[in-house]
């Protein structure tokens, strides 16, 4: 089976997160440069196949579309140009941060480990990816 590979997209970063082979288990890949992200994505599938796309849908505690919405689109449009074959999910991250945080402080990592942002988005891309996972199962 193929990959599925979610992003947390971030102006300055975006956190990646993928499956297993058999998707059964979510992990954090790495952080990027949101300029990198397609020149990465381009060498990661020389090696792996990607079934899909599970991207980070950000809205409002109303469940209106957030400020940041219109650059996940704009990734999104990017995405589509170079990958046209991978199909893209949506999937709500409101409170995705806020749970990577409660995560990170919980592991019993050092202060100065605890403040590395690349982390928290690769910690959101996750659990993004798990809650795509977990809507999908049979």
């Amino acid at each position: 089976m193929a990959r599925i590979l979610a992003f947390d997209y971030g102006t300055k970063r975006i956190g990646i997160a993928v499956t297993d082979p058999l998707q059964l288990i979510a992990t954090g890949l790495d952080t990027i440069h949101p300029k990198d992200v397609v020149d990465y994505l381009k060498k990661y599938m020389l090696h792996e196949q990607v079934e899909a796309f599970v991207l980070g849908d950000p809205k409002q505690m109303d469940g209106t579309p957030s400020e940041s919405a219109q650059h996940v689109k704009g990734f999104s449009t990017i995405l589509k140009k170079n990958f046209p074959g991978i199909p893209q999910h949506w999937i709500d991250e409101r409170f995705t941060s806020k749970m990577a945080h409660q995560t990170i402080m919980q592991s019993g990592l050092k202060k100065s480990d605890r403040r590395d942002k690349e982390r928290v988005d690769t910690i959101s891309a996750t659990i993004i990816l798990q809650y795509f996972m977990e809507q999908h199962r049979l």
